[in-house]
């Protein structure tokens, strides 16, 4: 059989620079992934990172790679059906307006629909959840998402790292995304407990 596709979906939550990170470590890595930015993606795209398209966002992350790219509106496409053999589905980041439609099956873009199918096929779902404060409304969602075997991944990076830029921290939330498509990577910082102090 084929090597399975992962399907990556980026949505308007602010965190463009993990979802641009994450596709330069897909091309780097030769992982394919079939890509869907929703609008307001795209808009966070533009004001988070400078690219303005799909041909900058090609040039921004070394090439095409092994990348497909589906319009967020077509339900119709590919990453839609069942019957197409996917790894699974990552979110990054996740909107908490998506995190909503996908716990509540709404199916109402091409993300949504999915991620549903993600979840029905019982494949690996990841959300890079990216919102502060968080409200019930939020939490319930994720709770609903994480009982049905979701992944729920804030873009929460550590510090333990001692990171000396903003691009240590973006590498630290992708290197555990990555850990969790099950990629091997020398993306980012493990800890080893060798840097315990005593007492």
């Amino acid at each position: 059989m084929s090597e399975k596709r992962w399907i990556v979906g980026v949505t308007g939550a602010s965190g463009a620079p993990y979802a641009l990170r994450l596709l330069s470590a897909l091309v780097e890595l030769d992982v394919p992934a079939d890509l869907i930015v929703s609008d307001h993606g795209w808009r966070l795209f533009a004001h988070e990172t400078d690219v303005g398209g799909e041909d900058e966002l090609r040039r921004s992350i070394g090439g095409p790679g092994r990348l497909r790219f589906f319009d967020n509106g077509d339900r119709g496409a590919r990453p839609a059906s069942g019957s197409a053999p996917y790894a699974g589905l990552v979110v990054c980041p996740c909107s908490m307006g998506t995190l909503s439609g996908i716990a509540h099956g709404t199916s109402r873009s091409l993300i949504e629909r999915a991620a549903d199918v993600t979840l029905k096929e019982r494949r690996k779902l990841i959300a890079v959840v990216r919102e502060t404060p968080l409200s019930a409304v939020h939490l319930e969602n994720m709770l609903a998402l994480a009982r049905l075997g979701a992944v729920i991944l804030p873009a929460s990076p550590g510090f333990y790292h001692a990171p000396a830029n903003v691009t240590d921290l973006v590498d630290f939330v992708v290197a555990r995304v990555l850990d969790h498509m099950g990629v091997d990577h020398d993306i980012g910082y493990r800890w080893t407990g060798e840097e315990e102090a005593g007492g």
